[in-house]
């Protein structure tokens, strides 16, 4: 296991560009209507698996792991040609294994086959046979070359970040000893840490964990996403904001202060700053210093944070069909919608009860059942709307396999071939 990110396979072979991204979906963006809804798609199965690994009490690291698991495979495969219900099982399982939190296939596939029956996902062709998902996690570890070693951003975000009372994020993120990004010192001269005030490291850990919504975890170093994380939560949390806004004119002021100081006795500047610190009281932490000092560049970290934005923009418009859980989305968009930020947008749709949307008409979307409508610009999309665009996919698909432009069918080639090749 490598233990330097510059160094690992996850740097080496799986940060890739948006060209290949797009090469990708080549073969589903021909049967599907909107191209919009292979972003949905993207929430919608991340959603899924996070679902799952709750209900198999998975921790967040473990969940994060089998999201990049899904999203590397679908870089070799399309979904119109593949179960993504089979392979979302296969990538949890293998995903445990990797974190050391292992689950019996017994376990494993006794759940996903009663989470996937339930509403909205109504899959009743899940595998109940232990073997089928044996032989769906050989394929998978095969079209993920056997790279089960993922770096998350999660260790980084604690490496930067001071907090006394931390155990429960270390608990998610792993041993802080292993894995962290240092064969370049990210964070400048690597002298101290970012103290941040109460909720902001859970804000900040919330964004990352909304990072796995999208293509983000495929493009982009984790280190990067963590710092980003951090640039947002600069202004989506009020208390940081407003020590942001404060602190200038004093650290500038302070710091002329100990200058003068040091010209005129060294020996007088010494003692002040020991009796001071011997007073207990800290001084305001210099986030904007801390944050010129780091080795990464501030126009990239502005343009992922840009995309993160975007992700917000595009998720306010998903909406689950069934009442959500606590999902870290609502808190960043409460924290998005006090600073008036862009995906507070006004296409969020106002949700009876607290989001949870139950017997909510969705006006402007056609009838799911006669037709799939297109997403458009403003349209709301459900998992429903997600599983049959899915299904109409697979079913074209398997249509023009049958019938290919030849006009004899893939099974009766196969077969006279055979029989050719037997004499």
């Amino acid at each position: 296991m490598a233990t330097d990110f510059w160094v690992s396979s996850h740097y080496k072979r799986w940060i890739i560009d948006r060209a290949t991204l797009r090469q990708a979906r080549v073969d589903d963006l021909q049967y599907v209507e909107d191209p919009e809804f292979l972003d949905f798609f993207s929430i919608f199965f991340a959603n899924v698996i996070a679902k799952l690994g709750k209900k198999l009490n998975l921790r967040q690291r473990v969940i994060a792991s089998a999201t990049v698991f899904f999203r590397r495979f679908y870089l070799k495969n399309s979904y119109c040609e593949t179960d993504p219900f089979i392979v979302i099982a296969a990538c949890c399982y293998v995903a445990a294994k990797t974190e050391e939190s292992p689950i019996h296939i017994k376990n494993m596939v006794a759940e996903a086959r009663l989470f996937f029956s339930q509403t909205p996902y109504c899959v009743k062709s899940f595998p109940s046979d232990n073997s089928k998902l044996a032989e769906m996690e050989f394929y998978l570890v095969d079209d993920l070359e056997c790279d089960l070693t993922i770096f998350h951003p999660y260790r980084t975000l604690l490496s930067l970040v001071r907090k006394e009372d931390s155990s429960e994020f270390q608990a998610e993120a792993g041993e802080l000893s292993l894995g962290i990004d240092d064969g370049i010192r990210y964070w400048g001269t690597g002298d101290g840490q970012l103290e941040l005030p109460d909720g902001a490291l859970q804000l900040a850990w919330s964004i990352v964990n909304d990072t796995y919504r999208s293509d983000l975890c495929l493009i982009y170093p984790p280190h990067l996403l963590a710092v980003t994380a951090l640039y947002l939560t600069l202004v989506l949390h009020a208390p940081t904001r407003d020590m942001i806004q404060q602190h200038p004119q004093s650290a500038l002021r302070q710091g002329q202060a100990q200058s003068l100081d040091q010209q005129i006795s060294p020996r007088r500047s010494s003692r002040q700053a020991s009796h001071s610190s011997g007073t207990g009281k800290k001084p305001a932490p210099d986030i904007v210093g801390f944050f010129a000092d780091l080795n990464v560049s501030m126009p990239l970290v502005a343009s992922v944070a840009q995309e993160i934005i975007s992700l917000y923009t595009l998720w306010d418009r998903y909406k689950e069909d069934s009442p959500p859980e606590n999902t870290s989305r609502t808190s960043v968009q409460s924290q998005a919608a006090q600073v008036g930020s862009p995906f507070s947008s006004a296409t969020h749709v106002s949700h009876s009860g607290s989001h949870s949307g139950v017997g909510t008409p969705v006006t402007g979307i056609p009838d799911v059942a006669n037709d799939v409508p297109k997403v458009g610009t403003t349209g709301v999309v459900t998992p429903m709307i997600l599983m049959q665009v899915l299904t109409r996919m697979r079913e074209n698909r398997l249509s023009d396999l049958s019938h290919p432009a030849s006009g004899r069918p893939v099974a009766v080639n196969k077969m006279l071939e055979r029989t050719q090749a037997a004499g």
